[in-house]
């Protein structure tokens, strides 16, 4: 009588062991939901506005002229910051972030002087393996998504454009729309380009000049205007 005794305290003791273990280990299952589920709300609800105030532009104190456009990466306090745009980069195709980055740097510092109109394609000229460009996705003509060296340059000249938009004294001369959705900005606010055949310009009809810079990161490409 005794050992079944025992035995029942035994089974009962295993019993309320078990159930506390299997319900702590729930618990912390979901508090570690909870946490993963909050991170992912917390970097959803970051603005384009508040990454692109926050971006820090690393640029170098040189000079030098491309095309009809004069490039300047100087930066003084005197500068006003006309407008900016930052379109999210959702792609992780490495090739398409090395075309963001060339072509951002490329169009970087680019000033438009009084009366210019400004090209995008004449700026940055043919993406070229020589260049540094790698394939990436591009849209043929008929909305096929296809490899194209400097896939990628769309997304930097659709940020300018949407920068662009922003101030009234700029006065858009060439834009054209995709043959198919892009995802970095609402539809119809895009601006395709391809080297030779379809461009993105605008016209500085102000009586200063305009500075263009941009840049790419992992996530995001930012374009501020400055007047100068």
């Amino acid at each position: 009588m005794k050992k079944k005794m025992l035995l029942f305290f035994i089974i009962l003791l295993t019993t309320i062991c078990f159930s506390g273990c299997s319900k702590e280990e729930k618990t912390q299952t979901e508090v570690n939901t909870v946490e993963v589920n909050r991170t992912s709300i917390d970097i959803s609800d970051v603005s384009l506005n508040e990454i692109s105030n926050n971006t820090i532009f690393n640029n170098t104190s040189s000079t030098s002229t491309t095309s009809n456009s004069t490039k300047s990466t100087n930066t003084n306090k005197s500068e006003e910051l006309l407008a900016q745009f930052s379109t999210r980069i959702y792609s992780t195709d490495s090739a398409r972030q090395n075309n963001l980055e060339i072509t951002s740097n490329k169009l970087n510092g680019t000033i438009v002087k009084p009366n210019e109109t400004f090209s995008f394609t004449k700026t940055i000229g043919p993406s070229t393996s020589a260049k540094g460009y790698e394939e990436a996705d591009i849209y043929d003509s008929n909305g096929n998504k296809i490899k194209g060296y400097g896939g990628g340059n769309c997304q930097v000249s659709s940020t300018l454009y949407n920068a662009v938009q922003k101030v009234s004294s700029l006065k858009v001369v060439e834009r054209h729309e995709h043959s198919n959705t892009v995802p970095y900005v609402k539809e119809g606010h895009d601006a395709a380009v391809a080297y030779g055949s379809v461009d993105f310009k605008f016209k500085n009809t102000n009586n200063y000049s305009i500075k263009i810079l941009a840049q790419a990161s992992k996530k995001y490409v930012v374009v501020k205007l400055i007047k100068i």
